[in-house]
């Protein structure tokens, strides 16, 4: 079957979107000086052998993109037309995408998590995305945490200099040469019997992810 003539025209936009949209970040971002808090974590549990969840919030998701490319992390994107920008630019950085959210393909999503974990990868996840409400932490994370038997790590990311835009998310992209600093709050497993008490944790975590807000922004 032939492709649809409004899907070939929105593949064209990415062929280019995405290749530019890479090599803008990554011009950006070589530009900034980052400061690490807690910078140790991720190492130490990867030494221990602990499949890592990265937890932060969809409003820091641009400077914490930059920070953990090509280490076996996959990403949890959303399926809207606006995850696909998202998900390529991120496989061309450097990381795996899963797709799905809490709304859609949310299920399936959260199979493909836990199985990353199982196999032994570590996963980024927003918890408020991908259309919030901004900072509540939603229980997808902990399930994946929870079936998977990875570690929840907390990270967030503040800037000197950066736009903020006017999104529901206020989405943060630190200016050239901004001082950029990435915070890591206490690693911390999800231990609960069953995925319902695992997201019945969610306050819980919603709280260290605060704290790391409040640790980059120090």
């Amino acid at each position: 079957m032939s492709r649809r003539p409004r899907d070939a025209k929105a593949e064209r936009r990415l062929r280019w979107i995405v290749p530019l949209g890479a090599l803008l970040i990554r011009a950006l971002a070589a530009t900034w000086r980052v400061r690490l808090v807690n910078g140790d974590y991720p190492e130490r549990l990867r030494a221990e052998r602990k499949p890592v969840v990265f937890a932060l919030w969809h409003g820091h998701l641009l400077p914490l993109l930059m920070r953990h490319r090509y280490e076996n992390v996959s990403i949890l994107i959303s399926e809207h037309r606006d995850g696909e920008i998202i998900a390529r630019i991120a496989e061309r950085i450097g990381y795996r995408t899963v797709r799905g959210s809490t709304t859609r393909g949310g299920e399936r999503a959260l199979l493909g998590l836990a199985r990353v974990l199982q196999e032994g990868g570590d996963i980024a996840v927003t918890p408020d995305g991908p259309r919030g409400p901004a900072r509540e932490f939603a229980p997808g994370a902990l399930v994946a945490a929870q079936r998977g038997g990875g570690t929840i790590l907390p990270i967030a990311a503040s800037a000197n200099r950066a736009w903020r835009l006017r999104s529901w998310d206020r989405f943060l992209i630190p200016k050239p040469f901004a001082r950029v600093t990435v915070a890591y709050a206490t690693p911390t497993p999800v231990e609960a019997p069953s995925a319902r008490a695992a997201a019945a944790l969610a306050p819980r975590f919603q709280a260290l992810l605060d704290e790391a807000v409040a640790l980059a922004d120090a």
